[in-house]
C-alpha cells in the first residue's frame, strides 16, 4: 500500500466551484477559469503515488500549484473532487472525505509538516519547541524529554537545547523544525520549501543532512521546491507542475533524458547531467556484452576478461592472460585507494563519480546490481555517448 495516493484531485478556491469543475473537464486554463467564474484553480486532475520511504519532490514555477497539492495531504486545503489517501495505522484513509476526529488523529500521529519559515515559538526554548507536538498529544514529561533529547542529538543540537530561537542561526532553526517533525514519529513528512530561506552553503548542508537522516529513518517525504538542482538531488521521484496540473512525474533521469513537453525541456536544459545520470543510464547492458568460455570480454581483442559465477557475479579478472585484481567500490565512492585492474561499482553510481573512477583505470568500470550480478560496463565510449546524447 502506498503512503500517499492522489486520485483525480481537483482543488478550487472560490464560490463557483461547480462551474469551475465543469471548465476543468474541458481542459480550461487557470486564467480562463478565473475570468469565467472568478474562482482560482489550485490543482486539476492530479494523479500521483508516493511509496513508503520515498522522497517525492513537487516542483514548478511560482503559482504552479505545488504547495496547494502538498497541503491537501493533511487537509489544510480542501479537495473539491477526487481523493487523497494516506496510510494510517496500516489502512488507507481518504483525507478528503474523513471526519474531523480522524483528520485530527492523522495530523497528530501520521502526517507532520515542516514549514518554510520554521514556525518556532519564540518564547519557548529549543527543547520546548521540539516537544510541542508531544505535549499536545499528552505524552508524559519524562518520556517527552527522552524523545526530544534523542531527536536533538539526531540533528546535532543537543548543546543548544535550552537556547531560544533568536539565539540560533537560520540553519540551526531549520534543524529545530526538522527535529520537531521527527519527534512526533510521523510516517509522512510534508516539507514546504523548508530550505529556500537559507544561504546557499547552509542550504546545501541541510540537503545533505536530510539525505543522511533519511538513510536512517526511512520516512515518506513530500517535498516542495522551486529549485531543480535541489529536486534532482533529493527526489526519488519528481513531479513537475504547470498551472495546477502535473505535466510529468518520474525519476530525475527520466525527466532529464525524456522531458514530456517543451515546458519540462526548458526546465531541465541547464541541468548538469553529471549530477543526475547514473550508471544504469549510460552503461552497455550485460545482455549486449560479448562472452566466451564463462567470461565477459571487456575489449575487442578479448585480452581483458571478467570471470562470472553461475549467478553472473564477477569473481575474477584476467588481463593479457594473467590473473588480475578486482577492486570493489561501495556506495557513492568516487575513488579507490588500492591498486586494481578492474573497478566494480554499484549500478546506481552517479556519472560524476563514475568518471572519477574511470580515470583510475585503463579499463571499463563493471557495474553490478544490488545482488552483485553483472549489470553492464561503462568505459570512455559510454561516457562520451551519454553526454553527446544529452546535448544533442
Amino acid at each position: 500500500m502506498a503512503a500517499i495516493e492522489f486520485r483525480d484531485v481537483d482543488i478550487v478556491f472560490g464560490d463557483r466551484q461547480k462551474e469551475a469543475l465543469a471548465l476543468i473537464d474541458k481542459r480550461a486554463t487557470r486564467d480562463e477559469i478565473l475570468v469565467q467564474t472568478g474562482s482560482v484553480l489550485g490543482a486539476a486532475g492530479v494523479n500521483l503515488t508516493v511509496e513508503r520511504g520515498e522522497i517525492c519532490v513537487l516542483m514548478g514555477l511560482s503559482g504552479s500549484g505545488k504547495s496547494t497539492v502538498l497541503r491537501a495531504v493533511n487537509g489544510l486545503n480542501t479537495v473539491a473532487r477526487g481523493s487523497v489517501s494516506v496510510s494510517h495505522d496500516g489502512k488507507p484513509v481518504d483525507v478528503a472525505a474523513c471526519g474531523e476526529a480522524m483528520l485530527r488523529e492523522i495530523r497528530m500521529r501520521t502526517v507532520s509538516m515542516v514549514f518554510q519559515q520554521f514556525g518556532l515559538l519564540p518564547w519557548r526554548s529549543v527543547r520546548e519547541n521540539v516537544g510541542f507536538g508531544l505535549e499536545i498529544r499528552g505524552i508524559a514529561k519524562d518520556e517527552r524529554k527522552r524523545i526530544v533529547d534523542e531527536k536533538l542529538a539526531m540533528v546535532g543540537l543537543t548543546q543548544w537545547a535550552d537556547k531560544h530561537a533568536h539565539e540560533l542561526s537560520g540553519g540551526m532553526q531549520q534543524r529545530v523544525g526538522l527535529a520537531r517533525a521527527f519527534a512526533t514519529d510521523a510516517d509522512i513528512l510534508l516539507m514546504d520549501e523548508p530550505f529556500s530561506a537559507l544561504d546557499p552553503l547552509i542550504r546545501d548542508k541541510m540537503q545533505d543532512e536530510l539525505l543522511s537522516l533519511q538513510s536512517r529513518i526511512q520516512k515518506t517525504i513530500l517535498f516542495v521546491s522551486h529549485d531543480l538542482d535541489e529536486a534532482m538531488k533529493l527526489g526519488n521521484k519528481i513531479a513537475i507542475l504547470e498551472g495546477g496540473r502535473i505535466v510529468q512525474a518520474g525519476t530525475a533521469e527520466e525527466i532529464l533524458l525524456r522531458p514530456a513537453n517543451a515546458y519540462v525541456a526548458e526546465f531541465v536544459k541547464h541541468t548538469n547531467p553529471l549530477n543526475v545520470l547514473r550508471g544504469r543510464s549510460v552503461m552497455t547492458p550485460a545482455r549486449a556484452l560479448r562472452r566466451a568460455e564463462g567470461a565477459v570480454l571487456l575489449d575487442r581483442e578479448g585480452l581483458v576478461r571478467i570471470r562470472v559465477d553461475a549467478a553472473d557475479r564477477p569473481v575474477g579478472v584476467e588481463v593479457n592472460g594473467c590473473e588480475g585484481k578486482l577492486g570493489v567500490v561501495e556506495g557513492d565512492a568516487a575513488s579507490f585507494d588500492t591498486p586494481c585492474d578492474i573497478i566494480v561499482a554499484p549500478v546506481d553510481l552517479k556519472l560524476n563519480a563514475a568518471i572519477a573512477l574511470k580515470r583510475q583505470s585503463d579499463h571499463p568500470i563493471v557495474f553490478v546490481d544490488q545482488l552483485g550480478r553483472l549489470a553492464g560496463l561503462c568505459g570512455d565510449d559510454e561516457i562520451y555517448a551519454s553526454l553527446l546524447r544529452r546535448n544533442a
